[in-house]
């Protein structure tokens, strides 16, 4: 009985056993292409951020209408020159933080911080 048990395990053994070195197996691994990075754009990422967030103050007729961040280029006006990076990235509780309302989810910041980092394209 022995016998016919030994002999599919060694048959077993030997079948699993593969010739390819680790060289082989890494040649496999395909690397990720570099011209899938995806650029963050203001119409595409960011504009529905500033409008669910600043807009409700920073319009014709809000609160803070003196910093109107209904266009493209006011919203780059303030991420250049008033600080919006800055206020956006402040804890609760900080003067100046914006939204004046409490900060926004992290991912809205990172995405924000993202287009500003990848140029400040309009689209």
């Amino acid at each position: 009985m022995k016998k016919y048990i030994f002999i599919p395990l060694a048959a077993l053994a030997l079948y699993s056993c593969d010739s390819q070195t680790y060289q082989d197996i890494e040649a496999d691994v395909i690397p990720p292409p570099t011209d899938t990075i995806v650029v963050t754009t203001y119409t595409a990422n960011v504009k529905a951020i500033i409008d669910n967030n600043c807009v409700v103050c920073h319009s014709d007729g809000g609160i803070a209408a003196f910093r109107d961040l209904t266009t493209y280029a006011n919203v780059v006006d303030a991420v250049q020159n008033a600080g919006l990076l800055d206020r956006i990235q402040l804890q609760n509780g900080e003067p100046g933080i914006m939204p004046s309302t409490g900060r926004m989810p992290q991912g809205n910041i990172d995405i924000v911080l993202k287009w500003n980092t990848d140029g400040l394209t309009e689209q």
